[in-house]
């Protein structure tokens, strides 16, 4: 059975006001220091929380497991662990795509984050995003070509299931998930082509670095990718979850993706041939409408309701769900999710119970608390 690595970037907030804080590096201190003398339990064993692109930043990276109910229990055990931490510090911590506050903010300095500020100026100054990043284990760089040519229709569902930041400084956007109109300031982000072979994939890549516009290959923001590191397919699509539960629902789908584009690509089956601007457009409507709204589904191009189309890749994907004994779970989730609605849904009731000139900053204290489980 294929293993699943999730990484989650999470912001720092002060606990009063719910603005951002740059106190990333005492948080990561405080965290080293309490793993080397409260080694952490065995469900945080094997990952890690460290810096992200901005001071105000940290994330979490659970190591690769099978079991969804394990996966759940990791990423309880590294959120609690970042919550600890950052108490410690006199911090909040949020699981939210945006912060919902302007505030506090600057880039990590470190010499490829310097670079990068100068090359892209105010697109990275305003880069505090969040996302939820999936690796799923491959056989083989053809497998995983063979995979990204065939999951790259379906992975704006990812983005419309893990909507999860409506507001950016202090206003609601309209957007479920405004990170992702942040994202794609990036000039290399969105939709893979199709490539075929994995020289095209790699003759992609050295044709976007020999361009000048990237700094390195980590640059390489594109919905999914092949891990320069590991044997695996990185997916990237999805803000990161407010719920724990929606980012192992997140998970178990992209494996469940990963496993039938890897059984069709060894059967011969032909992938879809889906324009990448028609993607993007598919994408968008995610990220405005989360499952608020019709979505597109690619097999026809045309908007159908949120509930169709995520029974179509429901369906798509049954077999690889039963055969990981993910199916029950998976199907919950989604009605779940349907009748209680995303993390950007739960972020705007929180606001319209809060009271006060403080609306917001009382919402977002509570969004931390939904974030921790508490």
């Amino acid at each position: 059975m294929r293993s699943m690595g999730v990484e989650e970037e999470l912001i720092l907030l002060d606990p009063g006001t719910g603005e951002p804080r740059n106190l990333a590096a005492e948080v990561v201190r405080v965290a080293d220091a309490r793993e080397k003398h409260n080694p952490a339990s065995d469900d945080a064993r094997g990952g890690t929380l460290g810096h992200e692109l901005q001071k105000s930043q940290i994330e979490t990276d659970n190591p690769p497991l099978t079991d969804l109910g394990e996966l759940e229990e990791s990423l309880r055990a590294w959120r609690e662990r970042a919550r600890a931490s950052a108490l410690e510090v006199g911090a909040r911590v949020l699981a939210s795509g945006t912060s919902p506050l302007s505030g506090e903010t600057s880039a990590l300095r470190t010499q490829r984050f310097d670079a990068m500020a100068q090359r892209y100026g105010l697109t990275l100054a305003e880069q505090l995003i969040c996302g939820c990043h999936v690796h799923v284990d491959i056989e083989s760089p053809e497998e995983g070509v063979g995979v990204l040519d065939r999951i790259r229709s379906w992975l704006p569902l990812l983005l419309a299931i893990s909507a999860n930041s409506p507001w950016w400084q202090g206003r609601d956007t309209a957007y479920e998930s405004y990170r992702s109109q942040i994202m794609v300031r990036w000039p290399s982000a969105g939709p893979t082509p199709y490539f075929g072979t994995p020289e095209n994939y790699r003759s992609h890549v050295d044709a976007m670095l020999a361009t000048g516009v990237l700094l390195d290959e980590a640059m390489v923001y594109t919905d999914a990718r092949l891990s320069a590191l590991h044997p695996t397919v990185e997916i990237r699509t999805a803000d990161v979850c407010l719920d724990v539960r929606d980012a192992v629902l997140v998970a178990a789908l992209c494996r469940a993706m990963v496993e039938t584009a890897a059984r069709e690509w060894a059967e011969g089956v032909e992938a879809p041939r889906t324009r990448s601007p028609l993607i993007r457009l598919a994408t968008w409507k995610a990220g405005r409408y989360g499952l608020t709204g019709d979505l597109v589904d690619f097999r026809d191009g045309t908007s159908k309701p949120a509930a169709d189309v995520l029974a179509a890749l429901l369906d798509h994907v049954d077999d690889a769900l039963g055969d990981a004994g993910d199916r029950d779970h998976v199907h919950r989730g989604i009605e779940r999710l349907l009748a209680e609605g995303t993390g950007a849904q739960v972020q705007r009731r929180l606001l319209a119970e809060a009271e006060g000139e403080d609306g917001l900053a009382f919402a977002v204290r509570a969004m931390t608390d939904v974030a921790m489980g508490q």
